[in-house]
Parts: structure tokens; C-alpha cells; sequence
């Protein structure tokens, strides 16, 4: 009985890590997308800056490239309306993760209780 609980429980840990890994690199992916959110305002709020006739490049591999100043500012509102739905899908996610998470730990610690009450049955008995 003991044996079995046991088996039980090191699955339930296996899991358990598994949820606490993508969990952490769950974390990790929002916290970039985040500093990318934050580049990208800061970007949108020197662009709005700018006067109509200004000049804007745009860095592509070692090459700047000239852009319109209005596609500038589309391109990069877009990219801050692709990210904040990144991270609104993010979160959904690390909400999700934490919920397993918790629901794993409590497997984990009615199972060690159940392997300890068998240790002491079986102590018992001899």
C-alpha cells in the first residue's frame, strides 16, 4: 500500500516540477514582452514628437531605410496592439499554470499524509 502511495506521489511531483518549469518560463515570456511594450511607447511618444516634414529610418539588418513618419506610427501602434494581446494571453496562461500548481501541491500533501498514516499501519502491524 505504502509502495503504491509512493509511486503516486513521485508522479504527482513529476508534475508538479513540469508546472513549476513552464510556469517559470511562462513568467519569463511575459516579463519580455513587457520591456517590449514599454520600448515600444517609449518609441510612439518620440515619434509623436515630431513634426510632419520629419524624417524617420528604420534600422532592417546593417541598412537604415527611410519610412514615412505615418507608417512609422502605425507600425508601431500595431506592434503595441499585437504585444498587449500577448500579454493578455500570457497571463491567462500564468493565471492557469498557478491554479494546476496549487491543485498539484494539495495532491501532493494529501498524499505524503496518506503515506505517512500507512507507515505508521504498517509499523503498527509489526
Amino acid at each position: 500500500m505504502a509502495e503504491e502511495i509512493q509511486k503516486k506521489f513521485q508522479k504527482e511531483l513529476d508534475s508538479f516540477k513540469a508546472i513549476e518549469k513552464d510556469l517559470t518560463k511562462a513568467v519569463s515570456q511575459r516579463k519580455l514582452l513587457d520591456s517590449q511594450l514599454n520600448e515600444n511607447k517609449a518609441v510612439q511618444q518620440e515619434l509623436d514628437l515630431l513634426q510632419a516634414e520629419a524624417e524617420v529610418y528604420k534600422l532592417i539588418g546593417p541598412v537604415l531605410v527611410k519610412q514615412g513618419l505615418e507608417d512609422a506610427r502605425q507600425n508601431v501602434s500595431k506592434r503595441m496592439e499585437y504585444i498587449s494581446k500577448e500579454l493578455k494571453r500570457m497571463d491567462t496562461n500564468i493565471t492557469s499554470l498557478q491554479q494546476r500548481q496549487e491543485g498539484s501541491s494539495t495532491a501532493l500533501s494529501k498524499l505524503e499524509k496518506e503515506f505517512q498514516q500507512a507507515q505508521v499501519k504498517a509499523a503498527l502491524k509489526h
